[in-house]
Order: C-alpha cells, then structure tokens, then sequence
C-alpha cells in the first residue's frame, strides 16, 4: 500500500507549515480597503464584488495582477453585456419574464460568444464571464437586469483597481526588507 498523500494534496513534497506571506496580507488589505471605500463613500451600494475583484486581483507582483485582475474584469465585462443582450432578447418573447425555458438556449448561444469574444479579447475572461453571464440570464429580475450588470462591472473594476493599486504601491522588493526586520526582531 502506497503511504503517499493523494496528487494534488497540499502536504505532497513536505508537512504543512504555517505561514502569512506578503500576499496574503496585500490581499486583505486590498479587500478590506474596498469594503472601507464603500463603507464611507458608496454607502448604497454592496461591497461584495469590489471585495471579490481584489480578491481576484491580487497576484504575487504586478504582472500577476494584472493578469488575474483582466481575467476577472474583463470577464464581468463581456458577460455582463453579453447577459444583456441575451436577456434582452429573451424579453422580446417574454416581457414578463414567465417562462425561464427560452433561457436555456440562449445560455448555449452565450457561452459559444462568450469564448470566441474571450478569445479575441482577453483569454482568461472565459470563467469569470461564464459566471456573470449565468448570474445575469438565470437570476436576475426582469427589471434589473441592466443595472445589475453595469454594477457588477462597476464592482468589479473598483476591487481590480485597488489590488492593481496596492500591488503598485507595495511591491514585493519594497515590502521583503520590512519583513526581514520584523521576522528578525521576533525571532531573537
């Protein structure tokens, strides 16, 4: 009997040790900072998907980030749209919104233009997309369904920025020394 862990199990090449990197502690930030901004600022409004976005956003150093934040910003953007015009569409044949099953098509339909549109635009937005997307056709109202795209984007753009912008202004060559110091002063 093999003894090993399972592939893919974090414990595969050595024992678990605990550990808050710099990232870790960017990517709160990020998401905490977004959460405050809404809180004094866009009161109205949810933080959930700014938070989200940072979340999302936030990678190891700045291209990382920008990588990761597009995937989730253009993402929302080409679903979100892509989710209007379909339940636009959808509206056409059922103003009221009373039968769902016409949806299920049009969810086929989206998901082909969603990747060719991510394949023209931004690879990595095929997920993200596919998410917003699904959201927008199946669980939106009839009435809401613009303004919750368009505040998905908006959303989504506000936490991508912050990460983009934290990750600007604290950098990993900026943060390493600081960290040193501070795990020297409490490992004595």
């Amino acid at each position: 009997m093999n003894d090993a862990p399972a592939s893919g199990s974090a414990t595969t090449s050595h024992q678990f040790r605990f550990h808050i990197g710099l990232r870790n502690l960017k990517t709160a930030l990020s998401a905490s900072l977004c959460a405050l901004l809404y809180y004094f600022f866009l009161s109205e409004r949810n933080p959930t998907f700014a938070c989200i976005g940072a979340i999302f956003g936030m990678g190891a150093n700045m291209d990382h980030s920008k990588l990761h934040g597009g995937n989730r910003l253009f993402g929302t953007i080409i679903g979100g749209l892509l989710g209007m015009g379909l339940f636009r569409i959808y509206l056409i044949f059922y103003p009221d919104g009373e039968s769902r099953l016409l949806l299920v098509p049009l969810l086929f339909v989206g998901v082909v233009i969603l990747i060719i549109l991510a394949q023209f635009f931004w690879v990595g937005a095929v997920q993200p997309g596919g998410v917003v997307l699904c959201i927008v056709l199946f669980n939106t109202p009839v009435d809401t369904y613009v303004s919750y795209a368009l505040d998905r984007m908006f959303d989504t753009a506000m936490g991508v920025a912050m990460s983009l912008l934290i990750n600007y202004l604290l950098p990993r060559e900026r943060l390493e020394p600081w960290a040193e110091k501070f795990k020297a002063k409490f490992q004595r």
